[in-house]
Formats: structure tokens, sequence, C-alpha cells
């Protein structure tokens, strides 16, 4: 009797660690499919972490913006209302701590507020771009030399929003994803 209750156990956990990553991976489909793209104008660096690989820091013009409400605290969490610009780039709306009831935001934190040039700093969940370790440092100089190109609007990360949620789909230069650029 002992060892049918072990093994229902032992079958109700195998399952559950099947369903938990299965959902995630369900969840960051959906918003592949049918959330809002955005791209976001990027400025990378190329950092290692020993326990995560080779990936690109993105640092988006979209993280700092204006405003005079200096209440902001430390990685308090709020809610980013993004839409496009003219030229079709991600830009912010509004920052507030109160979940937008429609349009698409970000669930983001506050990363500092600049008393000084009235300036709000923000994380946003998905500036972490992970690729082959060999193309990794290929892809920090292109986007550099992109960076410093005569052409504007030239870098971007490509991602998409539902409800809060985000997934960074890919990184390009002039119209091309990262790593094939650096082939």
């Amino acid at each position: 009797m002992k060892t049918i209750h072990i093994f229902i156990v032992f079958i109700l956990v195998a399952v559950a660690q099947l369903i938990l990553p299965a959902q995630m991976i369900f969840n960051q489909e959906d918003i592949l499919k049918t959330g809002t793209a955005f791209k976001f104008k990027t400025q990378p660096v190329d950092p290692s972490n020993p326990f995560k690989g080779k990936y690109i820091y993105l640092n988006f013009e979209a993280n700092t913006i204006k405003t005079t409400d200096s209440t902001w605290s430390r990685h308090e969490p709020v809610f980013v209302s993004v839409v496009e610009d003219s030229l079709g780039f991600a830009m912010v709306d509004k920052v507030t701590r109160v979940k937008p009831s429609n349009g698409d935001f970000v669930n983001a934190k506050v990363s500092y507020y600049s008393s000084y040039d009235k300036t709000l700093r923000l994380d946003y969940p998905f500036n972490e771009f992970y690729m082959n370790e060999t193309k990794a440092f290929d892809a920090e100089i292109a986007h550099a030399n992109a960076q410093n190109d005569s052409i504007p609007n030239n870098t971007y990360a490509l991602v998409f929003i539902k409800e809060g949620e985000t997934v960074l789909d890919n990184v390009f230069i002039d119209e091309i994803p990262i790593a094939d650029y650096v082939e």
C-alpha cells in the first residue's frame, strides 16, 4: 500500500515538472503570436555571465523619460504605456503605478529618479538578448559601428507586448537580425 502512494506522488511530481515549463513556453508563444510588436531603439554592450552565457545587454532610448513627479522609489514596480512614434519605434506614453485599463503597456521597474535633471530611469524585463557565444563579441562590435553610422534609427530590438508581458524576439541592424548580420 505504501509503495502505491509513493508511486502516485512520484507521478504527480513528474507531471507537474512537465506542465510548468510547458505553460511557460505556451505563454511566451502566445505573446509572440497575439501580442503587439514594438521596435525599441537600442544601445547594447556585451557582458558575459558564467551561468547565463554570452548575451547582449540592451540599453534602450525609451529607458529614460522626463517627469516632474519626484516620488518614485528604486525597484518600484510600474506600468509603462507604450505607443509608436512617427517612425514606427516604441515611445513611452506614460508611466503609472496603476495598471492601465487599455492600450499596450509593459511591466517594468524604476531604476532611479534624478532630481537634478528630472528624469526617471526604467528597467525593462527584456534587456538581455542571448546568442551564440562565438557571435556575441562580433555582434557588440557590429552594433557599436552601426550606432556610429550616419544612418539614424538603424538598430532596434523587436519586442512583442501583450497585457504587460513581453517577449524579446530579436535585435536588428539595418533590418537584418543581428546573428545574421555578423556572419
